[in-house]
């Protein structure tokens, strides 16, 4: 498994025919024409901070990939695999896409395999730094072993731990290991009747939805036993 970057992504990218993208000039360059009349600058290929760079990088991305013949997933669009024999030998690629990171996973490498292949014309078509074996991909740490691949987010757990329990986790949350407090259903209860009476700080709000939202994540990625605690 190996990690690939696109350098500068968004400008490898291509507008649609026919698009037509006009921006102020930067800094340094005339902004009036001799006649007095504003000047402003037609955009010849996609840049940061236009809204639709991102779209037109995947539309040149993707559909070169599926012209190399891989097979776009159903359910995640930014999953393509591809399975060839070579040598009387099948070999599978899998690629996962995440903005301008490109994540491989391969069966077979060396000289002629089918992974050797696609990483020589994918440096001849774009501008792409290889930037060896994948350690971590969104906050989920990964190792090889021998005979599995190992996901963990104990970094990122810790993190969230550091962040909202700064002084630790209090002796309370250990006085029970079921799934949830005996007391849920009385504190859920007692939420909904004064809801309405009491004034919630906006940033212990935010600050509440994203502890919620990052347990989600752990819970949908390497922790689905924490999905109902």
């Amino acid at each position: 498994m190996r990690r690939w970057d696109f350098v500068a992504a968004y400008l490898q990218g291509e507008l649609q025919d026919g698009e037509v993208v006009y921006c102020h000039a930067p800094p340094g360059y005339a902004t009036q024409g001799a006649d007095g009349r504003s000047r402003v600058c037609r955009v010849e290929k996609p840049i940061y901070g236009m809204a639709q760079a991102g779209r037109r990088w995947q539309r040149s991305l993707f559909p070169w990939l599926l012209e190399w013949g891989f097979t776009q997933c159903a359910s995640d669009p930014c999953v393509f695999t591809l399975t060839r024999t070579i040598d009387g030998e099948e070999q599978r690629l899998i690629l996962g896409c995440y903005v301008d990171d490109l994540f491989t996973l391969y069966s077979h490498d060396g000289p002629g395999s089918l992974y050797d292949s696609f990483t020589s014309d994918l440096a001849t078509r774009w501008n792409v730094e290889d930037e060896g074996p994948i350690s971590d991909l969104l906050n989920v740490d990964i190792s090889v072993g021998t005979d599995c691949v190992v996901l963990k987010q104990e970094k990122y757990i810790s993190h969230l731990v550091e962040t909202y329990l700064p002084d630790g986790v209090p002796l309370s949350f250990h006085k029970t290991q079921a799934p949830a407090s005996d007391e849920l259903p009385a504190l859920v209860n007692d939420a909904l009747r004064t809801k309405q009476e009491r004034v919630i700080d906006d940033a212990d709000r935010q600050a509440y939805q994203s502890l919620v939202g990052a347990l989600l994540y752990c819970s949908t990625q390497t922790r689905p036993d924490v999905a109902y605690a």
